[in-house]
C-alpha cells in the first residue's frame, strides 16, 4: 500500500496555491503600476494623493498576494490559464476595444503592407519590433511598464485575402490578447475602411485598464493614434519598402 506524506509547510503551500488567481504577468504588473502610483499620491498629499497611494497599495497588495478580490467575486481565475488565450478572455475577462479609420489606398495595398507583420512598427509606437519566425507565427517585442520590454509569440489563426487577417496570443505567452483587422470598401471614391477590433487582459487586470485610461494609455487612444499615423504613413506615398534589400 502506498501512502504519501504531507508535510505541514506542503499543506501551507497548497492553499496559498489555490487562493492564487493571477496570472505572472498580471502579478508584476500590478507591483510596478501599484508602485508607481504610491510614490505619486505620497508627493502630492496635499492634493488629493492619498487617493492615489491608496489604489496604489491595493494593487501592490494585488501584486505580491497573487489574488484580486474582483476575481474571486465574479469567478475568475487566470492563473492557471494565461497561457490559453480563449480561456483568459473568456466572458467579460477581458477589454474590448473597437477603432476604424478610413484611407484613401485600395484594399489589396493596405492588406498587403499590414500582412508583413514587421511593417506594424512603423505606426504602432508601443512596438519595438515584430519577427515573422513562420508565415502564420511572429514574436513581438514591446514596450512595457517602467521601461521594461514585453515579448510573446502569435498566430494568424484566420485569414481572407484582402479583407480579414485575425490573430491571437499563442500558449505559454505572458501577454494574452487576441484581435483581427478588416477591410473594406468606404465607397465611390473614398478608400478603404480599416477596423481594428482589439480583446486583451490588461496589466492589472480591469482595474489597471482605468488606471490606464487615467494617465491617457489605454489601448483605445493606443491603436486611435496607430491607425492616424498608418493613414498618414500610406497616404503620404511614403510606404518603405524592403524589397531588394538585404535583411537587417
Amino acid at each position: 500500500m502506498n501512502m504519501e506524506l504531507t508535510f505541514p509547510e506542503d499543506a501551507r503551500e497548497g492553499r496559498v496555491r489555490s487562493n492564487r488567481n493571477l496570472s505572472g504577468f498580471e502579478r508584476w504588473a500590478s507591483i510596478v503600476a501599484g508602485a508607481g502610483l504610491t510614490a505619486y499620491g505620497m508627493s502630492r498629499l496635499k492634493n488629493n494623493g492619498w487617493m492615489y497611494a491608496g489604489l496604489g497599495g491595493l494593487l501592490l497588495r494585488r501584486g505580491v498576494t497573487a489574488h484580486c478580490d474582483l476575481y474571486e467575486a465574479f469567478g475568475i481565475n487566470t492563473a492557471g490559464d494565461a497561457g490559453d488565450t480563449r480561456a483568459a478572455l473568456r466572458g467579460s475577462r477581458g477589454v474590448n476595444v473597437l477603432e476604424s479609420v478610413t484611407i484613401n489606398r485600395s484594399i489589396e495595398e493596405l492588406y498587403r503592407f499590414w500582412r508583413n507583420l514587421e511593417n506594424l512598427p512603423q505606426f504602432m509606437r508601443h512596438l519595438e519590433s515584430v519577427e515573422k519566425v513562420t508565415d502564420t507565427i511572429s514574436h513581438w517585442k514591446a514596450k512595457g511598464p517602467g521601461g521594461t520590454t514585453v515579448e510573446w509569440n502569435a498566430e494568424i489563426y484566420n485569414e481572407e485575402p484582402s479583407k480579414l487577417i485575425a490573430w491571437r496570443s499563442i500558449e505559454g505567452s505572458d501577454v494574452v490578447s487576441a484581435g483581427s483587422v478588416n477591410f473594406d470598401n468606404a465607397g465611390p471614391g473614398r478608400g478603404t475602411r480599416v477596423t481594428v477590433n482589439l480583446q486583451y487582459s490588461p496589466p492589472g487586470g480591469k482595474i489597471g485598464a482605468r488606471i490606464a485610461r487615467l494617465f491617457g494609455r489605454d489601448a483605445a487612444t493606443e491603436i486611435r493614434e496607430d491607425l492616424r499615423r498608418f493613414k498618414q504613413l500610406v497616404e503620404a506615398g511614403e510606404v518603405p519598402t524592403t524589397s531588394g534589400q538585404p535583411r537587417g
